[in-house]
């Protein structure tokens, strides 16, 4: 049986997209057979991220409708075996996905042999976010290290804890990770932004990795490739950590703290920028 995994937040753009292609591709590259699942319909933003957006013919919506098989709307990775994506609408309502369709999805997607179902959930607390989390076995909260971003996290939380299929039937509940992104250690250390520590004391959940201020992100984002798959770069390695962590190697976590610079290295290095999709 396929273990549904939910990559959520309550803002948009802390990165939600990006982590969502990169931990599929990640679980992929590890050998498990992996699809990912975008549930922003009406916006459709993970097939370019990985890819594959000129290739969409059906997707989710298709599917729960009755107009396509799902073996009709998967569609492959090129690059990485194993991976699948399952793309969402760009021209439906949100409305047109209902529980019992995608609750169909998933289950016909466990009995094809996947071992991961990765949902990349769209912003917010409404319809979209709760059917991409309804049936999680875990889930992946992505946060900013701003008050704004981990608050609306927290609220995330509440869903998972009340409105999610596990919750109702009271069997045990969802695991649930927290993924800090665009972190800057430095930044921390000054004020500018919280630490990892703060947001760990506020929504008290396990810390599964930490995402530095990367622009490896941007340059992957618009080469339309998962930035795991480019993992001598920092961010591309710091999710690699995450997936294995995921699976269940003992990794040290990195990019905690501030980078050892020399003398001359702080006048004429150049600052990061990121940007991070969903």
């Amino acid at each position: 049986m396929a273990k549904v995994i939910v990559v959520t937040s309550g803002k948009g753009g802390v990165g939600k997209t990006t982590t969502s292609a990169s931990i599929a591709a990640g679980m992929a590259l590890e050998g498990y057979k992996t699809v990912a699942i975008d549930f922003d319909v009406g916006l459709r933003n993970l097939d370019l991220v990985m890819g594959c957006e000129r290739r969409v013919v059906y997707d989710l919506v298709s599917v729960v409708k009755g107009e396509a098989s799902l073996r009709q709307a998967l569609i492959r990775d090129k690059r990485v075996e194993n991976l699948h994506i399952l793309p969402a609408s760009q021209t439906r309502d949100k409305e047109a996905l209902d529980l019992e369709g995608v609750g169909r999805v998933v289950k016909e997607l466990g009995t094809m042999g996947f071992d991961y179902v990765v949902c990349d959930s769209p912003a917010g607390i409404e319809k979209g976010a709760q059917l991409a989390m309804y049936y999680a076995d875990e889930a992946i909260v992505v946060t900013n290290p701003e008050v704004s971003s981990v608050r609306d996290s927290d609220r995330i939380l509440g869903l998972l804890d009340a409105k999610t299929q596990r919750a109702i039937e009271g069997r045990e509940p969802i695991k649930t990770h927290l993924l800090v992104t665009r972190y800057s250690p430095a930044r921390a250390a000054s004020g500018e932004m919280l630490s990892v520590d703060d947001i760990l004391e506020l929504l008290g959940i396990e810390l599964l990795g930490v995402i530095p201020e990367s622009q490896a992100v941007l340059n992957a984002s618009n080469q339309g490739a998962p930035v795991v798959l480019e993992s001598e770069t920092d961010a591309g390695g710091a999710y690699l950590d995450v997936v294995k962590r995921f699976v269940g190697e003992a990794l040290p976590h990195r990019f905690l703290e501030p980078e050892k610079r020399g003398f001359f290295s702080r006048f004429f290095s150049p600052s990061p920028r990121s940007a991070f999709a969903g």
